[in-house]
This record gives C-alpha cells, sequence and structure tokens, in this order.
C-alpha cells in the first residue's frame, strides 16, 4: 500500500477547501454602516495521520473606516475604545492583504485551490469580511465568497450545544468568559472547537482518504469544482 503523503491530506479533507478560522470584532450589526474593530484568523494543518491542528495565527486591531457607524452598546459589549492610541490599529486594507498574504501562502503550501471562512456563526463574520474587502478594493480574495464552515451550526449537531462558550467547554476546550469577545481569543477558541469536531469525526470512522483519490496533491473532486 502506497503511504500517503502528509502534504496530501489536506487538500483531500474538504474538496480541495483550505479552511481557515475567522472572527471579527465589530461596533454593530451592519456590515456596510459599522466599523470593523478586530479580526483575527488562525490556519490550519494536518499532521501525517489526518489529525487537524491550528497552524499559525494572525491578528489585528483595525481602525474604523471613514464615516464609520459606532454603536455605544456593541462597544460597551465588546470593551473595544476604537480611540485608544495604543490598539496600534491600522487600516481594513492593510490588515486584509496580511491575512491574505498568510492565507495564499498556507493554502499553496497544503495544495489546496481556495480558501473557505470557518467561523461561530459563520454568516455574521463572513458578512464583515465580504464589506471590508469590498470597502479596501481587494480583487485578489483568497477565500470562497459565499461558502463557510460554521461552528455554531456544527457545535449543535455533535456535542448539542450553539453558544461558543458551552461548545466549547462540551468539548473539553477551556474557556475564560472574562477573555470573550476579543478576536483574537474568540478566534483560537474557535479553531480548538472546530479541530475538535473533525478530529472527533475521524475518531469515530467518519472520514478516511481514498488511497485512490491521493494523486500528486490533487482533492477529491479533481476538477476543483465549487
Amino acid at each position: 500500500m502506497t503511504p500517503i503523503k502528509p502534504e496530501n491530506l489536506l487538500v483531500n479533507r474538504f474538496r480541495g477547501y483550505f479552511p481557515v478560522v475567522i472572527d471579527i470584532e465589530t461596533a454593530g450589526f451592519n456590515a456596510a454602516t459599522d466599523a470593523v474593530l478586530e479580526i483575527a484568523a488562525v490556519t490550519l494543518e494536518m499532521d501525517s495521520d489526518g489529525w487537524l491542528k491550528p497552524a499559525q495565527t494572525l491578528h489585528f486591531h483595525v481602525a474604523p473606516f471613514e464615516g464609520a457607524n459606532l454603536e455605544p452598546a456593541a462597544l460597551e459589549f465588546n470593551g473595544i475604545d476604537p480611540h485608544n492610541p495604543l490598539r496600534g490599529a491600522v487600516s481594513e486594507k492593510e490588515a486584509l492583504h496580511e491575512i491574505f498574504k498568510a492565507v495564499r501562502k498556507a493554502q499553496k503550501a497544503a495544495g489546496c485551490h481556495r480558501s473557505i471562512v470557518v467561523a461561530h456563526n459563520a454568516a455574521f463574520d463572513h458578512g464583515f469580511l465580504n464589506a471590508a474587502i469590498e470597502r479596501a478594493k481587494i480583487k485578489r480574495v483568497p477565500f470562497h465568497p459565499f461558502a463557510t464552515f460554521d461552528t455554531a451550526t456544527l457545535s449543535g449537531l455533535a456535542l448539542g450545544q450553539t453558544v461558543l462558550a458551552k461548545a466549547c467547554r462540551t468539548a473539553g476546550v477551556e474557556f475564560d468568559n472574562k477573555q470573550a469577545h476579543s478576536a483574537l481569543y474568540d478566534t483560537e477558541r474557535t479553531a480548538e472547537l472546530f479541530c475538535h469536531i473533525v478530529n472527533k469525526w475521524k475518531s469515530l470512522g467518519g472520514w478516511q482518504v481514498p488511497e485512490e483519490n491521493i494523486k500528486k496533491g490533487q482533492p477529491q473532486d479533481s476538477q476543483g469544482q465549487e
């Protein structure tokens, strides 16, 4: 039997898509009008035995775009002072450029043809991500424009919980409510949660790489269709 190369495992797991965990802290619920204040991303990798684990973490404080709405209730909830100079905030364009550069590099190394957002209540983060991409006029985007993996849905199925803190604790992932609502902290916990669910499914026999589909790092869908 031909051994499966470690670099070929991840490309086959999600049909050629490279999962990247994202969390965005905002100044409201409207992606078109409310500011992005923080964004974090965690890339994932797969070891030689097919177990998924977190890899690189990126995190940026983001300066509100010109004319952005700042809802007082949202700022009180996440505890972010958007005008604090000590945040070291960068523009949306700079933050996205650095994240996308790292994602493209990791995606290429994994042999994947496109990245996909993993997030808790993914529609929210994906909506703000796409709005920021449009404002920054970024054309080269590694992520699928609408498909996501939602850990709230996956946790509801696998763990019987949809709240991030409760899902993490059920999965045995440590969660500190005092550190929650930080993009960095929430992204790292969401990454651990997603890996737990994927790995649990594998341990139950739910996914194995068909050896005949391992051909020079090509995904199971050899046409790369979306």
